[in-house]
């Protein structure tokens, strides 16, 4: 009843040409990693690479230094633009309103200031006038006083004699009354040169006072005339800025104003973005910045390009912070579900100016970098600023508002103040001059008021 038990069947014989390629297959990984070692190794251990790389340059904002109503616009976007080239015209109205009424404050200031040096020679031939006063006074005196010495003489004389009978008592009253009136004429005298040394004090102050405004200066140089003189500039610089130039070669993007807007001092009007200047920031892994260094040799291209075209760049700089750092909403890391995302830092990349020219590259462009890391003797951070400005600005001239402040001055400073102006810093010998030629006019002043 029971199955006859049949032996166990023989152990198939192993496949030989299954474990040939089972061998080859462990040969070609071994080969594999063993390249891929030799490859890190040798070639990717030296360049560090990423596609995280955009296109930066300086975008220029252009805006008006003084407020106005837009009248013309001479520059669109997309439109290239030289240095200097008007871009925005401005109504000038008020601003040449404002220039002519500083002129004028400024030529009336001028002839104000004139007019304290011409009361200069004045004020001094006052004084001489009045020194000539108290001469005349004291010569006064020492006649009144003779007089007076004549009456009390002849008095004392009369009296001796009044005794005897040989005069009257009618002449001795005369005598009497003589001395008294020339006694009287002597007060009056003494009072008028007590008046005539005031006088001289008074004018002599007020002399001071004039001369504290006109000492050590010219009229050019007075306080008045330079305060002025700033408001002349100041309108004057208003006026040339209606115009509103371009400050640097670039192309023009973003243009928000339109013709009869009324805009403010500050307001963005459009932009410039000088293409011969950008840069790239390739965003590298916090892993990947230990070998980088400035100066290294960097390889680039642009997806607008395409590989066919492959940039020089040359590391200009490596950031001080990450992008979370500086971002808006920085990162909360201090959490209890927080999560390590590695972190990128910008690497600042300088072009090669031949190639911008014959490949221009635009702002905001995607490009892959790959810096080579073999040479590592240079700095990881910058020690100096780099050599060069990033842009020139264009400013308005102020030599043409210097100009026209020595043109509105020399309008006004009328004929023979030059010499007025030599008092600038008097010496001691300009001033031993002054006063002879004051007290020389003042016997003629004398005898024009006698």
């Amino acid at each position: 009843m029971n199955a006859p038990v049949t032996p166990n069947a023989a152990a198939p014989a192993t496949n030989p040409q299954r474990k040939k390629s089972l061998i080859t297959i462990a040969a070609v990984v071994v080969l594999a990693g063993l390249g891929w070692a030799a490859y890190d190794a040798v070639i990717a251990s030296h360049y560090e690479n990423t596609d995280n790389a955009y296109v930066q340059g300086n975008v220029i904002q252009i805006t008006p230094q003084v407020g106005g109503t837009v009248q013309a616009i001479m520059a669109d976007d997309t439109d290239f633009v030289k240095a200097g080239q008007p871009l925005v015209q401005l109504d000038p109205a008020d601003a040449k309103l404002a220039l002519d009424q500083a002129e004028a404050n400024l030529a009336q200031a001028v002839r104000q200031v004139r007019t304290l040096y011409a009361n200069n020679g004045a004020l001094a031939a006052q004084v001489a006038l009045r020194s000539a006063d108290v001469a005349r006074s004291q010569t006064d005196i020492a006649r009144a006083q003779s007089e007076v010495d004549r009456a009390a003489d002849d008095l004392r004389r009369r009296q001796a004699l009044s005794g005897n009978g040989a005069v009257s008592k009618e002449e001795l009253s005369h005598a009497q009354t003589q001395l008294a009136t020339a006694k009287s004429g002597l007060s009056t005298v003494e009072a008028s040169i007590a008046s005539a040394q005031a006088g001289v004090v008074a004018a002599k102050e007020q002399l001071a006072s004039n001369q504290a405004q006109t000492d050590g200066t010219s009229v050019e140089q007075h306080p008045s005339v330079q305060a002025a003189a700033a408001k002349v500039r100041e309108a004057y610089l208003a006026s040339q800025r209606a115009a509103v130039a371009a400050p640097v070669d670039g192309y023009v993007a973003k243009r928000t104003i339109q013709l009869g807007q009324r805009i403010a001092a500050g307001t963005s009007m459009m932009s410039i973005i000088p293409l011969n200047q950008v840069w790239v920031d390739a965003n590298f892994k916090e892993v990947q910045l230990r070998n980088i260094r400035i100066g290294q040799p960097v390889q680039l291209t642009a997806d607008l390009y395409g590989k066919k075209m492959e940039y020089t760049g040359t590391v200009a700089g490596l950031g001080v912070g990450t992008g979370a750092a500086f971002a808006l909403l920085p990162a909360q890391n201090a959490t209890g579900n927080w999560i390590k995302v590695v972190q990128r830092v910008p690497v600042r990349i300088a072009l090669d100016p031949a190639q911008l020219v014959a490949n221009p590259l635009r702002v905001g462009l995607s490009m892959d970098a790959t810096i080579d890391v073999r040479q590592r003797d240079g700095k990881m951070l910058a020690d100096a600023p780099r050599s060069g400005a990033v842009t020139t600005l264009a400013v308005p001239n102020e030599q043409a508002a210097d100009a026209e402040v020595q043109r509105v001055i020399a309008a006004n400073l009328g004929h023979g103040v030059t010499n007025v102006a030599k008092a600038a810093k008097p010496n001691k010998a300009d001033k031993a001059v002054e006063a002879p030629a004051a007290l020389a006019a003042a016997p003629a002043a004398v005898a024009l008021a006698h």
